[in-house]
This record gives C-alpha cells, sequence and structure tokens, in this order.
C-alpha cells in the first residue's frame, strides 16, 4: 500500500486535524497514526476504513493514491501574503493536493474532453509576455479586455475549485494532475482581484510545470500583465491617467486600478513619480483597499467540476455514486463534483 502514510499526512492537514484528533476519530492510538503515516507500519482493512471514514473519504481513493503520477504532497504555485501564518497556507496547499488526487480518482473513470489545453513553456527559452501572446493566439482570444475568463480557462481543462480561505491574504494556488491542470481559488475575492489571480496562476501553469525559477512569482506577474492587458492595446488607452480613467478603464478590462496603475509604469508609460502619486490620490479616497467599481464587473464562476457532476447524473448516476467516484464518502454531498441539480424524476 504505497505511499499510504503521505495521503494520511496530506487528508489530515486538509481537514485542520492533528495527529491526537485524527488517531480518536478514527479510534486508533496516537502512536499507531504516527507510525502508518510514516510507512513504518501497515494498518488492517479495518483500520483503513476507520480512518477513511474519518477523513471523509473512500478506502479505494486511500489505497491508490500512490498511483498518482509524481509526489502526492507536493510543493503548489501560490499568490499569498508574506504575513500570511504558515499553517493557513500548509493547510490550503493540503487541500490543492486533495482536489488532484479525488480529480485523478474521478478522471479514471470520466474521460474529460477540452477544445483547447493549457500550453507549456520553458521560461529559460521564452519570456512571459511572449508566452501569454501565444496563449490567446493558440486559444483565439479575441483583440482587447478578456470576457468570461473562467470559461476561457475551463475550456482548455483547467478544473478551477472555489472556496473561502477564510482570509484575503492567500488569492489562489495552482498545480498539474497528470495532464490536467487544478486551480484552487479564493472565492471572498472580488472579481478584478480574482481575474487577476486567475491569469497569475495561469502564468505558473504555463511556465513553472517542471521548474519553479527564484523569479517564478515575477514571471508569473508578467505573463498575467501581458494576457489580461495586452501591451499593444491597452498603451494608447493608458495616457494620461486620472482616477476617472482608471475606473473607466477598470470597467473595460476588468482588472484593479492598481493593476493599471502597475501596467502603465511596466510600459513605461508613466514615471515613478506619477506612479506614486496616482497611489497617494488613491489612498486619499480609501481606494486602497476597497476600489470603486468592483461590483459592476461580471462576475466569474467555475463551473467545470459542477458540469461533471451534471453529466455524471444525466447518465442515471445516484449521488452518492457520484461522491464515491470522486473519492469522497458516500455521506459527504458537500463536494466541488456535486451536480447542481440536485433532484430528477425518476
Amino acid at each position: 500500500m504505497g505511499f499510504l502514510g503521505e495521503a494520511l499526512v496530506t487528508a489530515r492537514r486538509a481537514q485542520g486535524l492533528t495527529q491526537e484528533e485524527l488517531a480518536k476519530a478514527a479510534g486508533v492510538t496516537q502512536a499507531a497514526l504516527s507510525r502508518y503515516e510514516n510507512d513504518l507500519r501497515e494498518p488492517d482493512q479495518e483500520v483503513v476504513t476507520r480512518l477513511a471514514d474519518a477523513l471523509g473519504v473512500t478506502e479505494s481513493f486511500l489505497e491508490n493514491a500512490g498511483r498518482l503520477r509524481g509526489a502526492i504532497a507536493i510543493d503548489a504555485h501560490m499568490r499569498r501574503q508574506a504575513t500570511v501564518r504558515p499553517t493557513l497556507w500548509q493547510q490550503l496547499e493540503a487541500k490543492l493536493n486533495m482536489y488532484r488526487m479525488h480529480a485523478r480518482h474521478l478522471f479514471e473513470e470520466v474521460s474529460l474532453q477540452s477544445d483547447q489545453r493549457v500550453p507549456t513553456f520553458d521560461v529559460i527559452d521564452v519570456e512571459p509576455s511572449d508566452a501569454a501572446r501565444m496563449v490567446r493566439m493558440q486559444w483565439r482570444v479575441p483583440v482587447g479586455p478578456i470576457r468570461s475568463l473562467t470559461q476561457w480557462v475551463e475550456a482548455a481543462g483547467c478544473l478551477i475549485i472555489e472556496e473561502d480561505f477564510g482570509t484575503p491574504r492567500i488569492d489562489g494556488l495552482s498545480q498539474w494532475i497528470e495532464e490536467h491542470p487544478v486551480i484552487l481559488l479564493n472565492s471572498r475575492a472580488p472579481t478584478d482581484r480574482k481575474r487577476l489571480t486567475l491569469a497569475h496562476e495561469l502564468g505558473h501553469l504555463c511556465l513553472h510545470s517542471n521548474y519553479m525559477s527564484q523569479d517564478a512569482e515575477m514571471e508569473a506577474n508578467r505573463f498575467a500583465a501581458e494576457f489580461l492587458m495586452p501591451a499593444d492595446v491597452i498603451r494608447p488607452q493608458i495616457r494620461n491617467l486620472t482616477l476617472g480613467k482608471l475606473v473607466d478603464l477598470k470597467r473595460e478590462w476588468g482588472v484593479s486600478m492598481q493593476a493599471i496603475i502597475e501596467r502603465a509604469n511596466e510600459l513605461g508609460v508613466i514615471t515613478a513619480t506619477q506612479r506614486t502619486n496616482l497611489y497617494k490620490s488613491l489612498s486619499a479616497k480609501g481606494w486602497r483597499t476597497r476600489e470603486p467599481a468592483s461590483d459592476e464587473l461580471l462576475p466569474e464562476h467555475a463551473r467545470l467540476a459542477q458540469n461533471i457532476g451534471d453529466t455524471l447524473l444525466g447518465r442515471g448516476l445516484k449521488l452518492s455514486d457520484i461522491a464515491s467516484m470522486a473519492g469522497y464518502s458516500r455521506d459527504d454531498l458537500n463536494h466541488p463534483f456535486q451536480p447542481s441539480r440536485q433532484l430528477r424524476a425518476v
């Protein structure tokens, strides 16, 4: 039962449980659980059943976690502030890894067909901005602002899962699950921030699938800026910036006023002094923490995971069957693949 220990640790951390708490819930000693997690002892089938129940997953999920290509508890690409408590981002990282395993478990039974794909590049050979332009070309994205960014990313086979992180200090995480990428987004973020995070994580998936450079965050930022605000199109619009013009541009491009200021500075359209003065003006109005017009932007909603559940429900599967297929316990009806239409004629 290879990698069971790593699966147990990842599932426990994702649930925010200590060893003591999981051991108590599963009816084993903490010493025994420690040995299971460190692969020093193999639990019998009854214990596996109790551990799976305590963690809200199926026995099959735990037993087959080791079949996931590469490590289970891998580091995630994460957009977060430096002041976030390690315990919080480690829990979210574990959750992302659990979603990777659940998705892989489901994709063994369901073939996911996509019109496009998320391409990967060697960041040593390809500049982030060039990679962003190539992705837009491959996906045939119309010139100018991207409408319904989430739909474009999901159409490329990327699984996007949204949940409340309990803090605004972490925006999103991403990683690959074999041939399919997955992005975990903070649902409490406003639309403009969510879109920037989604483009940032897409940059990580495209640029850092095999190698994380020391400048990975900056590279993902440059990718996101070009992907959402192509230089050739936006440059003429960001001259002579004022607060009023920034609000109008925010409505048009679906990004924050601060992102537009940074783009203008990056492209050399405004000076460092002008950038500073614009930020001072934002601060004077209290817009550094709460910008205007955010609620006017078209909301971004992930639908792929739920659509998979709808498809399976339409094939005659029960809700418990769908949960089990994804590796969740049969009574767990609160998961990303839960169908949107839970009632049907029988």
